[in-house]
């Protein structure tokens, strides 16, 4: 696997930010939220102040081998379908990219369907969905490594245009399931307490969905017995989909190019802490837009000590949480430029 090299963002500045922004014409700590926001982006850009420029959206596609066991409520159809309706511009993640002048890249890191001569989809394929983790592992070392590397690219691709701010999202049926697993075992929680609804299973079909996942961790437990990040790697690559990883090579590599990572809901929160569990350094460069309706994605957050931006009851997967959370984040960056200081504005600081 691909060689990281993350820095923590350097914590010199955190004295002369944090009297900037109590400095400005407002009540201390009176603008909340936006105050830790725009501490956090004027840490990674070691600025007093920042800028958003040129905001990327990754939006990746594969496809499960595990939805063959009915774990889905979606047709897995839908997922080419939906692909092919992104490049027309007809989905959620592309009205609010369009909204918050994001380019968006569509990218089929593994669908099952041939998109390879669609224009608008970059071919990234590295293979048609991944195997059924219920009698084995999703994919092979080299696939894992080859969907880390494409997700490394792709930022390349978006940092070399000047972008600073990489959101993400993914098209996949049946990446409910996955992210549940990670979430069950990374944090060393009970996997009942992990696994929901997806897209809108009843309660039968979730308790299908458990049973299924159970069947394969235990599958899993019995044959591997790693420790620390190999570990890690075995899970990310025994139940993961190409999508997933490719996520997660995209964010650890964005961290390693100190840019913001806006994090979307259940499952890019669950390719986070698979990032995070790979290189802990990569933490202070995401920001969570949105907690979602999924089981578990709550105490996900909790355990990443993340306090998402908004709580929409959002479960539409594509990054939508994300760019609907990125005008808040403009705000603050606005706030820490923009504002008046009291000493500017001619007015009395009454606190200390």
């Amino acid at each position: 696997m691909h060689t990281f090299y993350i820095k923590q963002p350097d914590g010199s500045l955190r004295p002369a930010l944090q009297d900037k922004i109590d400095n400005l014409n407002k009540p201390k700590g009176s603008m909340g939220l936006l105050e830790d926001l725009a501490l956090q982006i004027g840490l990674i850009q070691h600025t007093l102040s920042p800028s958003l420029n040129n905001p990327c959206h990754l939006l990746l596609g594969g496809d499960h081998g595990i939805v063959a066991e009915g774990v889905s409520a979606t047709p897995k159809e839908v997922a080419w379908q939906q692909m092919l309706n992104f490049t027309h511009g007809g989905g959620g993640v592309n009205l609010f990219c369009r909204q918050h002048h994001f380019h968006l890249r569509i990218v089929d890191m593994g669908v099952d369907h041939d998109l390879s001569s669609v224009p608008g989809i970059l071919n990234d394929k590295i293979d048609y969905g991944t195997k059924n983790f219920l009698y084995g592992p999703a994919m092979t070392e080299r696939q894992f490594d080859d969907a880390i590397e494409k997700g490394i690219q792709l930022v390349n691709a978006c940092y070399s245009e000047g972008c600073n701010v990489i959101s993400l999202g993914e098209m996949g049926v049946g990446n409910t399931s996955a992210s549940s697993i990670w979430m069950s075992l990374f944090c060393n929680l009970p996997l009942a307490e992990c696994v929901g609804s997806g897209s809108g299973l009843d309660s039968e079909q979730v308790k299908h969905k458990y049973k299924v996942l159970q069947q394969a961790v235990d599958r899993y437990l019995n044959h591997y017995d790693e420790r620390g990040r190999e570990r890690t790697i075995s899970i990310l690559r025994y139940f993961g989909g190409f999508e997933m990883i490719g996520a997660i090579g995209a964010m650890l590599r964005a961290a390693e190019l100190h840019m913001i990572i806006l994090i979307d809901g259940f499952i890019m929160t669950a390719c986070l802490l698979g990032a995070n569990q790979l290189e802990p350094a990569i933490r202070p460069y995401a920001i969570f837009g949105h907690c979602g309706d999924e089981e578990g994605h709550r105490k996900m957050l909790d355990f990443l000590h993340a306090r998402p931006i908004l709580s929409l009851g959002l479960r539409l997967g594509e990054g939508t949480g994300a760019l609907c959370a990125y005008p808040i984040v403009d705000s603050a960056v606005r706030m820490l430029n923009e504002m008046n200081t009291f000493q500017k504005g001619h007015i009395t600081k009454y606190f200390s």
